[in-house]
């Protein structure tokens, strides 16, 4: 009778002279990094979808639980509160104000100088799309940043093209004032829409475009002022 050879079994899946690779253990984030990525992806999901995105289709594009979504964020409204401070609020620099009613310069230059930091700090396809999301689908958004920047950038600069008019500044800006504030914010953002709303072609040299529309714009300013002033 033929004797069968003695024969060592190893498990299949350990090669000679490796070791089994241990199990690799899920990290736990601190709760502010989890909360910032949560922020983050929220910034990206809001502008892609709008903000009638659920937060079940985030917390899944998050790979957590809407539950635990829900131990940062109580709601949906207080996530889109931090969107809107991420966005809106944190892309303007209190040194924009300092530097557009510095009058020891000339004004289109200061002007020049705001839209050029505004552009770069703002121009993004995130903040754009939620821009217009705000405007179209969310009115208490838009309606806080509208303040927002008719009182930091639209009354301040309407100050600024008064003195340049030499026209008196006793008075509160009209609301005509108002509109030719709003008129030269208006040309800047729609630059904007059409690179990430519409995806029509824009100059690929933004610097240039924003100087040219803010001179040729603030250069018909001081007539138009004074004759608001006028015909008031």
């Amino acid at each position: 009778m033929d004797a069968s050879p003695l024969t060592t079994v190893r498990p299949p899946d350990i090669r000679e002279g490796a070791s089994p690779a241990p199990a690799r253990p899920r990290r736990r984030l601190p709760h502010k990094e989890r909360e910032k990525l949560i922020v983050a992806e929220a910034v990206k999901f809001f502008a892609e979808v709008g903000f009638e995105g659920q937060t079940r289709a985030l917390a899944q594009r998050l790979g957590v639980t809407q539950p635990l979504l829900y131990r940062y964020f109580p709601d949906k409204e207080s996530l889109i509160d931090r969107v809107y401070h991420e966005v809106f609020l944190d892309g303007w620099e209190a040194d924009w104000n300092r530097a557009l009613t510095d009058r020891s310069r000339p004004l289109a230059d200061r002007v020049v100088q705001f839209y050029l930091s505004y552009t770069k700090a703002n121009f993004s396809y995130e903040r754009i799309r939620l821009f217009m999301f705000a405007g179209l689908k969310d009115e208490s958004v838009a309606n806080r940043y509208m303040r927002h920047v008719r009182e930091h950038l639209f009354v301040p600069l309407c100050l600024e093209m008064r003195a340049e008019a030499g026209v008196a500044a006793e008075t509160p800006p009209s609301p005509m004032e108002i509109e030719l504030a709003a008129g030269l914010h208006g040309a800047i953002g729609y630059i904007g829409l059409r690179r990430w709303v519409y995806k029509t072609q824009t100059p690929e040299d933004m610097d240039t475009v924003v100087t040219q529309l803010v001179r040729s714009y603030l250069a018909g300013m001081p007539a138009a002022f004074r004759a608001l002033t006028t015909s008031g």
